[in-house]
């Protein structure tokens, strides 16, 4: 591996781990289950939730330190919306973990059908009483 490889794979795996820190907490996650619908202005993201305006934007904060919520401003207001790109990301290494188990799996799957085949036609070479 090349050092800019190395280097891309690192920012990568950086990445994941900010996201999923970042959907780790059932608030963020509740404000990406919002978002999800259409963007919205920080005070609409805060009104469900029975705390603060300032601990709102902390999780928010996280977020977009993550990069999964993206902010931009139209007039006073401060919009919100979901980054897809970074769940983009996220997505494709579920994939990519989820090839490799479901192959891991099929071959225990094998190997026990296999063994359940091979010991339901008893031992060949005994003869019964010895050892």
């Amino acid at each position: 591996m090349t050092e800019i490889e190395a280097r891309k794979a690192a920012s990568r795996t950086a990445r994941l781990d900010a996201v999923f820190a970042a959907l780790a907490d059932p608030t963020r996650r509740a404000i990406i289950e919002r978002l999800s619908r259409s963007e919205a202005r920080v005070t609409e993201v805060a009104e469900p939730f029975r705390m603060s305006l300032n601990a709102v934007s902390k999780h928010i904060r996280v977020l977009e330190a993550s990069g999964v919520v993206e902010r931009h401003r139209k007039g006073r207001d401060h919009i919100l919306s979901i980054n897809a790109r970074s769940l983009d990301e996220v997505d494709g290494w579920i994939e990519r973990t989820r090839g490799y188990w479901e192959k891991r799996l099929d071959a225990m799957e094998r190997l026990l059908l296999e063994l359940k085949k091979d010991h339901k036609s008893g031992p060949k070479d005994r003869k019964h009483g010895s050892r």
